[in-house]
């Protein structure tokens, strides 16, 4: 949808690879991350550079049958709407594509309705934070 491209105001949530491809796919519903967050609404994907070094990652490539080194890193890929957050239980782990152990103590973000860009984008400022804005210099 050509309403997302490129919007200075859209955060930007740094997803290392395979977990952004799995999300783009509407496998990977769940992103679990160590902090609650109030950010809710669509925002944009980024492939990171680095490739995930979770345990899970290998069986995650394997299972989907994904070919890691054709997957784009350090680009804006689509968008999602984060719609809410919860903390984690073992129940959340298929979503998550996880094990439950990985779970412990942790926060689910609740995903809906990806959409992959046609093209990947290029961002203009690299991450500098869990979050960042892809096309604008952070706000003090």
């Amino acid at each position: 949808m050509q309403t997302h491209l490129a919007d200075p105001n859209r955060l930007a949530l740094g997803i290392r690879q395979p977990w952004a491809e799995l999300i783009l796919r509407g496998i990977k519903t769940i992103e679990v991350r160590s902090l609650d967050t109030q950010v809710r609404g669509p925002i944009y994907v980024y492939a990171s550079k680095k490739l995930s070094d979770h345990p899970a990652a290998e069986a995650a490539i394997e299972q989907f049958r994904l070919d890691i080194d054709s997957l784009p890193r350090g680009v804006v890929v689509g968008t999602v709407d984060l719609h809410e957050t919860a903390p984690a239980t073992p129940a959340d782990a298929v979503a998550a594509c996880l094990p439950a152990p990985a779970l412990e103590g942790r926060w689910c973000w609740h995903l809906q309705q990806a959409e992959r860009f046609a093209e990947p984008l290029a961002v203009r400022f690299l991450p500098y934070g869990v979050w960042f804005y892809p096309w604008k210099r952070k706000s003090k």
